[in-house]
């Protein structure tokens, strides 16, 4: 095939609307037979990606890593992991998706590094080495204990002793994830340089790791507790005394601006695009908003919102897109229902198939860009892990309240008949092959018409076709019942959008004007000849304007 040329110069909103699909790497395809996914594993499946019909994809940590957080915890920024590959490995990667027409984003993180990096090893010698002031370095109280009341969300304290400085240092996740300090400029400086060297290697954006996280505040003041009644577990589980904090101080901090104008400063040449990760259980979408606002920050923010624990009503879809509508208007939002992080939206809402169609039906309907989870095509559901299988340090700590996040990371699925499904063809992968998931194999569901993968494509392909939907403006969601509806629209199309998002039939009335059907191949409902909608179960409509 004619390699495809990517300008994003050119072109520097592609990324507004696109479609990004996740790959966590350690989990999609294994070229090398370790039993660990890799980059060449990555090159491999790039035709099945291109056959999804996304736009970009974001391909989770492979710096080199001592992998206490499975690659989440850096110890060498421009460098890949010998688990991963090499750097010309990862240059395979997006010259290939190039040359298909896919972007690539990668996944940075900036907030902390390993106790294992340099920097790091370097600051931890003494208060007066030239990277001493590199991470949040505090004294003790008088009485020893830590400078304040700050928690990881890992459990137990925010702080680690370091018995050479006789000092704590921040750590809001595992303590060998020690937190940058970007109140020294130094720091900022250096950051940016990472991001310039991926940039040069050809990379189109970044996912920003805990974007919100990067700066804390100057004075170190305590964080103030969160009543009982505005908790909930949607950043950390709900047997995580984390929850019981308001987090106006370890992180959301205003000065976390300045750097993002400096790192979107850096990515305007290139014509790249950023989606932050945005984890605050009370401000997420008010942060998003702050985030994204204008053309000095971050293109777009990933919001939490639908990765809850409860399965979205009607009214909750309403609510989550009118506080959008309200505190981010003139933001960008990149919706999920499934990520590394999270239990699998098949299982956390407990979906039937149908749910299913309907849930990334309406995803891609709704204003904003969207991330689908490798796998998520398939329907795969959590897989159930025993205690010793467990890799996921959070799981461990929590086990069996909260198993972790190894349920969702577990291997992907190609080949049903395959050994190791066709993921690997070590004796034993890093994770084992989820029990339920061997029939949903890609295999498996290319051979069926009617399988779940195919609706995703025909969903993907039916938002390109459609501008509207891609990048249109929306009249503010609305309900009735179990239904939801609104229009999105440019100056080219006028589309009209209904859903029952309920296991029950309900009736629609449509609104007064000359309305089209379109969408059959999604099982879009007919307007019938008095105006009215009769929607099946999880059934949605789509109509065009003909005025």
């Amino acid at each position: 095939m004619t390699p495809a040329k990517i300008d994003n110069v050119a072109n520097p909103d592609w990324w507004r609307g696109a479609v990004i699909y996740q790959i966590y790497p350690r989990s999609f395809q294994d070229s090398n037979g370790d039993g660990v996914g890799d980059l060449l594993g990555i090159v491999g499946r790039i035709p099945y990606i291109t056959s999804l019909g996304v736009d970009a994809i974001w391909i989770s940590p492979f710096f080199t890593s001592p992998m206490k957080d499975f690659g989440y915890d850096v110890s060498d920024y421009c460098d890949v992991d010998p688990m991963f590959g090499t750097i010309a490995d990862f240059d395979a990667v997006v010259e290939t998706a190039h040359r298909f027409g896919i972007q690539v984003m990668i996944d940075l993180v900036l907030s902390h590094t390993s106790d294992q990096h340099p920097w790091f090893k370097e600051s931890r010698e003494d208060r007066t080495n030239p990277r001493a002031d590199w991470y949040v370095w505090a004294d003790p109280k008088p009485d020893g204990t830590p400078p304040n009341n700050w928690l990881s969300i890992f459990g137990g304290s925010g702080w680690r002793w370091s018995p050479r400085r006789e000092q704590y240092y921040q750590h809001n996740f595992l303590a060998s994830q020690p937190d940058l300090n970007f109140h020294n400029m130094d720091v900022q400086d250096a950051l940016l340089d990472v991001a310039t060297f991926w940039l040069h290697r050809g990379v189109d954006g970044f996912r920003l790791d805990t974007i919100n996280f990067y700066t804390c505040d100057a004075e170190l003041r305590d964080n103030p507790a969160l009543p009982k009644e505005r908790r909930n577990a949607t950043i950390a589980p709900a047997v995580n005394p984390y929850n019981h904090q308001e987090h106006v101080y370890d992180k959301n901090r205003p000065e976390n601006l300045d750097f993002l104008r400096k790192l979107r400063a850096v990515m305007q040449p290139y014509g790249a695009a950023a989606v932050g990760e945005v984890g605050d259980a009370q401000r997420g979408l008010e942060i998003m908003g702050e985030y994204t606002r204008g053309d000095d920050l971050m293109q777009m923010c990933y919001a939490f919102e639908f990765l809850s624990d409860t399965q979205p009503t009607a009214a909750r879809i309403v609510e989550v897109m009118q506080d959008v509508d309200r505190l981010a208007a003139d933001g960008w939002a990149c919706w999920a229902f499934s990520n590394h992080d999270v239990m699998r939206h098949t299982s956390r809402w407990n979906l039937s198939t149908g749910a299913q169609r309907m849930f990334v039906t309406l995803i891609m309907a709704l204003r904003g860009s969207v991330c689908l989870y490798q796998g998520e095509e398939l329907g795969l559901p959590e897989a159930e892990l025993r205690f010793a299988d467990l890799q996921d340090p959070y799981g461990i700590e929590f086990w069996p309240e909260f198993k972790g996040r190894d349920g969702c990371r577990t291997p992907m699925v190609w080949d049903a008949g395959a050994q190791n499904a066709g993921f690997s063809t070590a004796p034993r992968t890093w994770l084992p092959i989820g029990n339920a998931h061997r029939d949903l194999a890609v295999s498996v569901q290319e051979a069926d018409p009617g399988a779940v993968l195919h609706h995703y494509r025909k969903a993907i392909a039916f938002r390109h076709t459609h501008p509207a939907l891609r990048t249109g403006a929306h009249d503010g969601l609305k309900s009735d019942g179990d239904v939801i509806y609104f229009t999105r629209e440019t100056t080219a199309e006028k589309l009209f959008c209904v859903f029952n998002v309920s296991n029950s039939p309900s009736s629609f009335r449509m609104p007064e004007g000359h309305w089209r059907s379109v969408g059959q191949e999604l099982g879009s409902a007919t307007i019938g000849e008095d105006g009215w909608l009769h929607l099946g179960p999880w059934q949605a409509c789509f109509a065009l304007d003909r005025t």
